[in-house]
């Protein structure tokens, strides 16, 4: 039997991981997206963003390239999406926010699979990867039968990603679970087919979650909510420790040996970013109060009012730390991204607070490993150096906000050389306080009590 022909529909991150990944297992693969730049540089080997082995697993199957497989190629072309005559086409686009509301901006799903149905015309599985409110797979499957020539013959599944950024292709290629959510009478050919897409991680030991649509469109925004809680929860605890002199640090370490709780997504600082989980724990409640089920989902509108709050009080730290005003005061930010190994800066806590100290008239340099060009883009009005020592040099204070091993790893002696005060604000309780103490740096971390 011939491997199948898969499509991916959207390019971006989750789509040009998912593309490569599907080509590395095998599949000949055909990527769409609307932004010829974007397909430009896939087809050259290059993707627009950064992450860890992509590139390298791009450059191995992309057609054209020397010593590549061949099995990947990308365009721009809905016609040729057509006569490639895929199996299965993976709709991974992105769906954002609605600008002035919590709701979750469908309007990308619904033009792919508009653009998609007709081009359908032989029996075929679609399958939707991208994060959408629950309900929208039920009402997908009725377009593509409406609008689709091979109408009642296309299959739609709903295959929920769970990928971090920083580790995409390991999750794509080694997932921990893979949920596909069928329904009616083409459910069961939908799931044999996707487990002929999947047999190399399942043959692996990965479990496969076979469940209804409902249940899997849930699944991605159940998990991301319960990660956002576990980090506004150990916030909230900062918050008490700082109030009644205790360490969160150490708090964090006993309540992370109990199995039940576990350490993962303990460590308090300045809270969660990026465009997954604000995004999706704002939809998630939109969603349920559609459903008449908004009493249920109450309890994330205060994880997400502690995760916001948290940037306020580290620019509260930063100012009482210069002498109660940023005028005039030299302030170093280390880190832009929202989390280290990525250079994607959506709703980063670091850019927002280094934001937030320049409109109050502080002089912000910032250093990232990889996310300035994308930080130069949201804040151009703010300093940027080429090294953490070059955004330190005459520096008042030192903010940590994103925990790269660049600045683990920074030796505090020769950072406290170019600086003008040696103190440092730790806005992700990553550092070593006593290395950084024993270097003559005045070190404070959120939750934790001063030395």
């Amino acid at each position: 039997m011939a491997p199948l022909k898969i499509t991916v529909i959207g390019t971006g991150y989750l789509g040009a991981t998912h593309a490569a990944a599907m080509a590395e297992l095998g599949f000949d693969v055909l990527g769409l997206d609307v932004v010829p730049e974007k397909i430009e540089m896939l087809a050259a080997g290059r993707v627009p963003m950064y992450e860890p082995g992509l590139e390298e697993l791009l450059a191995s199957h992309v057609a054209g390239l020397p010593g590549s497989t061949g099995r990947l190629r990308f365009t721009t072309s809905w016609d040729e999406i057509g006569a490639f005559d895929g199996d299965v086409h993976f709709v991974c686009v992105n769906t954002p926010q609605k600008h002035g509301e919590y709701a979750c901006d469908m309007s990308y799903v619904d033009a792919a699979v508009e653009a998609l149905a007709p081009r359908l015309t032989r029996p075929a599985l679609v399958v939707g990867k991208s994060t959408v409110p629950v309900g929208s797979a039920e009402r997908l499957a009725a377009k593509l039968a409406a609008l689709a020539p091979a109408g009642d013959e296309i299959a739609l599944a709903w295959n929920p990603e769970f990928l971090r950024e920083g580790f995409a292709v390991q999750d794509t290629l080694h997932p921990d679970r893979i949920v596909i959510g069928i329904h009616g009478e083409h459910g069961e050919r939908a799931e044999k087919v996707l487990r002929e897409v999947y047999a190399t991680p399942m043959g692996e030991g990965t479990p496969l979650v076979v469940t209804d649509f409902p249940t899997a469109e849930l699944v991605k925004t159940a998990a991301n909510s319960f990660l956002a809680t576990k980090i506004s929860f150990i916030n909230a605890m900062a918050e008490v420790c700082e109030a009644a002199g205790g360490d969160v640090v150490k708090l964090a370490e006993a309540i992370g040996h109990d199995e039940r709780i576990g350490k993962k997504f303990l460590r308090a600082g300045i809270g969660f970013g990026g465009g997954c989980l604000p995004k999706d724990i704002r939809a998630f409640m939109a969603r349920a109060g559609e459903l008449g089920a908004d009493q249920a989902l109450t309890f994330l509108r205060e994880v997400d009012s502690i995760n916001m709050r948290r940037r306020g009080h580290m620019v509260e730290l930063a100012r009482e730390a210069v002498g109660g005003s940023f005028l005039g005061k030299r302030v170093a930010v280390l880190g832009a991204t929202f989390k280290p190994d990525s250079d994607d800066v959506r709703d980063s806590p670091a850019l927002n607070v280094a934001g937030q100290i320049h409109l109050q008239g502080g002089q912000v340099t910032v250093y990232d490993p990889k996310g300035m060009d994308n930080a130069r883009r949201v804040f151009p009005t703010l300093g940027y150096a080429d090294s953490a020592l070059g955004a330190a040099r005459g520096a008042e204070v030192v903010l940590h906000l994103t925990e790269w091993r660049e600045f683990r790893d920074l030796d505090p002696a020769e950072l406290g050389e170019v600086v003008t005060d040696r103190l440092v604000l730790d806005g992700r309780n990553a550092l070593d306080p006593e290395l950084w103490r024993s270097a003559g740096w005045t070190y404070r971390a959120m939750g934790r009590p001063r030395a």
